[in-house]
């Protein structure tokens, strides 16, 4: 009873907290400007937010359609020896600034949305084909045995065996480079892509933290809500024996 009294307590405390600091942001924001800004421009807020999540989603997608079988192809028996050493190129790659890779693209493909699209999509695959590569490499082999000792061909094993109980890690890397794309989205305003980096750039340029703050936390609200909706979906896409199987939960 007493354990019981003692949680509630510092729910609520916690509670009071988050409300305080809710308040407190508040009040700060108002005093840069922000509401003001985003009563009196909602139409060019909404059109950039939408801009931006066309710009993560179409990236995420290409992302996902090339990491998945680049990862898959990098765990098959006759690329093992190549592994280590393409993913020691894909992590340099990944150490390169995104302006960088924004500014190269953009010598190439020029101005616009594409230029854009194409550097989140370079930026986006590492995590995606580390983890793929990482959770097909990490399946216990006594699995992979058992479906060979059924009788199944390599391709049943790949998708029957393999791929669902890789699925927690493969998708937990299409999370982590979906809420990077997001990010990273910001700078396509640099080469004409659009996007919420309008609001956050221009802000900065005025010295203008209303102007600013009305790009920074819409990104981070959909950085957020990308996070939690991805997590939601492995939820319901991975089988909960194959969760508690691989240790997660």
């Amino acid at each position: 009873m007493k354990t019981n009294v003692t949680v509630n307590s510092k729910g609520r405390g916690w509670t009071l907290v988050g409300l305080f600091l809710a308040f407190a942001a508040g009040g700060y924001f108002e005093y840069l400007g922000f509401f003001d800004f985003t009563i009196n421009n909602p139409g060019e807020i909404w059109k950039l937010f939408k801009q931006h999540i066309q710009l993560v989603v179409i990236s995420s997608v290409i992302s996902i359609t090339i990491g998945i079988p680049t990862g898959i192809f990098l765990t098959r028996r006759f690329m093992r020896r190549y592994r280590e050493w393409a993913l020691n190129i894909l992590g340099i790659c990944q150490t390169v600034p995104s302006l960088a890779v924004i500014a190269i693209a953009m010598t190439y493909i020029g101005i616009g949305r594409n230029t854009a699209i194409f550097a989140l999509v370079i930026y986006g695959l590492l995590p995606i084909i580390r983890n793929t590569v990482a959770g097909l490499a990490g399946i216990d082999p006594v699995i992979i045995d058992a479906g060979r000792g059924m009788g199944m061909s390599a391709s049943q094993l790949l998708f029957r065996v393999e791929i669902p109980n890789a699925l927690y890690i493969i998708l937990a890397g299409i999370r982590t480079s979906t809420v990077i794309n997001v990010g990273t989205a910001a700078m396509s305003f640099l080469v004409g892509g659009g996007g919420l980096g309008d609001l956050i750039f221009s802000g900065i340029a005025m010295v203008d933290p209303g102007y600013m703050l009305a790009g920074a936390i819409p990104t981070c609200i959909l950085a957020i809500f990308f996070n939690w909706f991805l997590g939601k979906v492995e939820l319901w896409v991975i089988s909960p024996g194959l969760g508690l199987s691989s240790g997660h939960k």
